[in-house]
């Protein structure tokens, strides 16, 4: 499993949640929402410090991970993160 973040989801995190460089950004899963994976849940993002993790990736030095207890959501598929045009909100897509 990777995470992948556009450039674009990057510059929403400085503006929306003033993550700073040494900061680290969780993906979790939450009950209830809608998701293309896993019905009834959906994917929510927290600043957050690292315990045990499935995945991650630094991107001008913040980590973006995911944690082993939330890692059955993503039944084997990548992490894209991008932002909606429209929306202005980060969106979410799945690539095995």
């Amino acid at each position: 499993m990777q995470i992948n973040i556009s450039n674009d989801a990057l510059d929403w995190f400085k503006k929306e949640m003033e993550v700073t460089p040494g900061e680290a950004v969780r993906f979790f899963v939450r009950y209830g929402g809608s998701s293309k994976l896993q019905p009834g849940f959906s994917l929510g993002v927290t600043k957050d410090q690292p315990y045990e993790i499935a995945a991650e990736v630094e991107q001008d030095k913040v980590t973006y991970f995911i944690e082993q207890t939330d890692a059955w959501y993503f039944d084997g598929h990548n992490l894209d993160v991008s932002v909606n045009d429209d929306l202005h909100e980060l969106d979410y897509s799945y690539t095995k």
